[in-house]
């Protein structure tokens, strides 16, 4: 009997889920995913068949990326009427826990032409491979569902198959935060804070210091980059608030409700972190964590202030840190914030080669804890170049951008507003129109600056209130930031605590040793004039390769490297600090660069918004970029002339740490030898790293879809040949120390460093083309370096050249390997 396995696990009067019977309904199959937090959260998958809801639970959820292939637990059907239900299911309920719809929309077996689509749907649900399209708002196109054979009917996978709306990088969103009593919180805006607590505790703060120090009678912890919060517990009731004072309550229950598993009474110290996909604290997602709760929300704890309701600012700070390690629940949540002693050098050492990391806090371990004081007993030592700042005005926006183009910043200087540069990076389409509304009651008629401010563009100037982050490069000899990106607005803090720069100690002795432009160049290029800065600055310590080695490569072999950049959107990655630094991608034009650098808006389905690329399409383009910090250029295989249609197909041969040059080698030369079969001519480059690229021109005829499949095909046949050392395995997890053959780079909007590009890796090693000949065991990748590249193009000139002229054709190409 339909349903009944449904309708026994529930009582209807004390369940608000649905009881009717279901009934056929006309036109296109539904399928509905609803996100359910119950004993565990997890997503129910359901397909419309028969009158009824087909159903799985998908404890990770759905995913657009063909990568993550999802366990999907076969359930008792449910009702049609199922699919528009949402709730919360009372306490002591089957399924007990609050229901949300997360998507919903039509689907259809893979074969579109069949006249009975559910017929197609049963034989595939009894075969145990089921494949549909389907139509939604967030899920889109070709999946599939498996039956395992593991013995259990009810295990199946959800697979995205690799179509125009697979994604490479996909989160899906966590439940939103629900309170004890079932109702949803509002949805309230990180950028909004909360409301002012009563009788709160002011922190004790850090001084700023220079450079890390080895002391025996001082401990080192990790300076978080989030929000400080002072948890207080007394009673079972709970404070969580900023150092001014705003209330988190509303802003981070899920942090609230761990605090209250804490049954005495206490107080701590700590910083609210949201991470980032690489488990590194995010100040952005922290800024977006209301609006994108997919990751995880970490207290780290590092002080206690009071235990079992006494006071204990007066013990020494290691005391005062085992009280707090002792009063800690085990949680996903709350996290104690451990130290090392004595060895600070190693440990910012550690920092600065982990990346991804604000710096180091050092704290003398028999310090007493200071209320509201900024002590010298605590100092912070920073890794990167960030400030806070004061919106004091904004510029009108340029070409397609909306709202604004860059913030004027300040700082508090001796009491008045100084001018530390503007920003015009770092803002999604959402965050320029919320940023914009926040902006609109704080507008003024003049300049709260005591002195005009160097901005050559019309500027509406706001009430300097609002307080933000941003990252910079470098500052001038006035104490103006280069290059600055906005990080997010800083509700912790109030203007009147922006009064100082925080500036690294080599910014310092730049500024007390050199005088105003001694490390700056002004260069005029094609009629442009460019600023080079830090030209002495080390980028490869190890090499002593400098910024300025960088600029003059790329200065030498412009004309060699332009034509495989010009009119392609550019991935930029820049380390404006060296190879040490991870550093950061950069990819939209922004408001700071030059009105000479041309750039182009193009929408990302990856990242659902509009991405202003810059083309690289001359050499003072070229230049600015590696002023910028830009090592390595990135650029699209097509053009925005044809973006959907690349110029070539590309072949990445990717080792393992575990595999020899000469088995990379082997695999090239296997590739060269299907390619050869099949009549295409190819070209072979060095990664630049540890592999090789191998390309085949095709002047943009074919698609990426087109081109892929043949990349793929190469690819199988060269595994094939060498199945010991190769795979097409993309997880690290699954080449187990295999070469892996990459035909996936063949994709709109993927990118691989260019051909005569440097690479940030020791040696700076460039990625440069080869003669077939050349390739060979006994190559190796670091036989090509800045030093000698401009050199050997000065012999051979651009044997890569053929990429971009020559057409190949796939059709004759696969009847020949089909022979």
């Amino acid at each position: 009997m339909i349903l009944t396995d449904y309708k026994k696990k529930r009582d209807f009067k004390n369940t608000p889920e649905p009881s009717d019977k279901s009934t056929l309904t006309k036109g296109e199959l539904q399928f509905v995913v609803q996100r359910h937090d119950a004993s565990h959260l997890h997503y129910d998958f359901r397909l419309e068949l028969d009158g009824v809801l087909k159903s799985w639970a998908i404890p990770k959820g759905p995913s657009l990326n063909p990568k993550d292939k999802r366990l999907a637990v076969m359930v008792e059907d449910h009702p049609l009427s199922y699919g528009k239900f949402q709730g919360t299911i009372p306490k002591g309920n089957y399924g007990a826990g609050t229901v949300e719809i997360w998507d919903s929309g039509t689907y259809a077996p893979e074969k579109s032409n069949s006249k009975n689509p559910a017929a197609e749907i049963r034989k595939g649900l009894r075969s145990g491979s089921l494949k549909f399209i389907i139509k939604g708002k967030k899920l889109k196109g070709s999946f599939a569902l498996v039956r395992l054979n593991d013995g259990k009917e009810k295990n199946w996978l959800l697979i995205k198959h690799r179509d125009e709306h697979a994604v490479d990088e996909f989160a899906i969103e966590s439940f939103s935060a629900v309170k004890q009593n079932g109702k949803k919180a509002a949805k309230k805006s990180v950028r909004s804070g909360g409301k002012k607590v009563a009788n709160f505790i002011k922190p004790m703060l850090a001084t700023l210091s220079d450079t890390p120090f080895d002391d025996p009678e001082w401990l080192y912890e990790i300076k978080w980059d989030g929000y400080r919060a002072i948890a207080e517990i007394k009673k079972g009731n709970v404070k969580l608030y900023s150092r001014n004072g705003l209330s988190f309550l509303d802003l981070y229950p899920e942090i609230a409700d761990e605090l209250r598993k804490i049954k005495s009474d206490v107080i701590l110290d700590g910083e609210i972190v949201v991470l980032n996909k690489d488990d590194k604290p995010s100040f952005q997602n922290l800024q977006n964590f209301a609006e994108d709760r997919s990751q995880p929300i970490l207290y780290y704890v590092f002080d206690c202030l009071s235990s079992a309701g006494n006071d204990i600012t007066d013990l020494t700070l290691l005391e005062r840190k085992n009280a707090a390690l002792k009063i800690l629940p085990k949680s996903n949540c709350l996290k104690y914030s451990d130290h090392v002693k004595a060895n600070g050098k190693e440990f910012f050492k550690e920092i600065v080669t982990t990346g991804g990391l604000e710096g180091m806090i050092a704290k003398k371990a028999t310090s007493v804890y200071e209320k509201g004081r900024r002590s010298k007993n605590w100092l912070k030592i920073k890794n990167h170049n960030t400030q806070e700042a004061i919106i004091c005005g904004y510029t009108a926006p340029r070409s397609s951008r909306k709202h604004f183009g860059a913030l004027i910043l300040g700082i508090r200087e001796k009491g008045k507003l100084k001018y530390i540069g503007h920003a015009g990076t770092g803002f999604t389409d959402k965050l320029l129109k919320e940023l914009f509304g926040l902006f609109q009651p704080l507008i003024i008629e003049s300049s709260p600056f005591a002195t005009k401010v160097p901005i050559n563009a019309h500027v509406t100037w706001l009430k300097p209130t609002l307080v933000c982050n941003v990252k910079y490069s470098e500052l001038t000899d006035e104490g103006i930031m280069r290059h600055p990106v906005f990080m997010g607005l800083r509700i912790d803090k109030t203007s009147d605590e922006v009064n100082h720069m925080d500036k690294k100690m080599s910014e310092k002795k730049k500024e007390s040793g050199k005088g105003k432009g001694k490390d700056e160049e002004v260069w005029k290029i094609e009629g442009h004039e460019l600023t080079i800065t830090n030209r002495q600055k080390i980028f490869w310590p190890e090499d002593g390769l400098t910024k300025g080695d960088v600029i003059d490569y790329y200065n030498s072999i412009a004309s060699y490297i332009l034509p495989y950049l010009k009119d392609r959107p550019q991935s930029l990655k820049r380390n404006p600090n060296g190879i040490l630094d991870k550093g950061f991608y950069h990819k939209d034009a922004g408001e700071s660069a030059p009105n000479w650098v041309q750039h182009k808006k193009i929408f990302s389905e990856s990242a659902s918004k509009d991405i202003d690329y810059i083309l690289c399409n001359n050499k003072a383009t070229l230049l600015y970029l590696n002023n910028l910090g830009c090592i390595e250029l990135n650029p699209w295989n097509s053009t925005i002339q044809k973006p959907d249609h690349p110029d070539y197909m590309v072949i990445d041969i990717d080792p393992s740490e575990k595999n020899s040059f000469d088995q990379v080698i082997d695999v090239a030369l296997v590739i060269k030898e299907i390619l050869d079969k099949a009549g295409a001519t190819s070209y072979c480059k060095t990664s630049g790293a540890t592999g090789l690229h191998v390309y085949v021109p095709f002047h943009a005829v074919y698609s990426y879809e087109q081109t892929r499949s043949f990349a793929e095909l190469v690819a199988e046949l060269a595994r094939q040949q060498l199945p010991d050392f190769s795979t097409l395995e993309r997880p690290l997890n699954k080449r187990k120390d295999r070469i892996y053959i990459d035909y996936l780079q063949n994709k709109r909007g993927q990118t691989l460093a260019s051909v005569y590009s440097v690479r940030p890796i020791q040696g700076a090693s460039v990625s440069t083309p080869l003669h077939w000949k050349e390739v060979k065991h006994g190559l190796q990748p670091l036989d090509f370096t800045i030093k000698n590249v401009s050199k050997r193009i000065a012999k051979t000139g651009d044997i890569f050249g053929p990429v971009l002229k020559e057409k190949n054709n796939l059709e004759k190409f696969l009847k020949k390997l089909d022979t």
